[in-house]
């Protein structure tokens, strides 16, 4: 059985491409003149920043959860934060 599928295949160019695209989208890539970063740093990068990206937001997602939990329950602004949560 082959491995391959047909039509499945992607090219170098386009590995080159997304590892390019990925390259601009990653602030600490973004900034770098040079095209000669490696695929290798920029998947790096990448998966740093995911992992970055993961904890702010467990981070506000706490942060949010204390606020809403110190706030007066029949506060409306904070009812309807409660709801959309939810």
């Amino acid at each position: 059985m082959s491995s391959r599928r047909s039509g499945s295949r992607i090219t170098d160019d386009q590995i080159a491409d997304l590892v390019s695209k990925l390259q601009r989208l990653i602030p600490e890539l973004r900034g770098r003149r040079s095209d000669k970063v490696s695929a290798s740093k920029v998947l790096h990068e990448t998966c740093n920043y995911i992992r970055n990206l993961h904890r702010e937001v467990e981070d506000l997602s706490d942060r949010l959860s204390q606020l809403l939990a110190s706030t007066d329950p029949d506060n409306e602004q904070a009812a309807i934060l409660r709801s959309l949560l939810m």
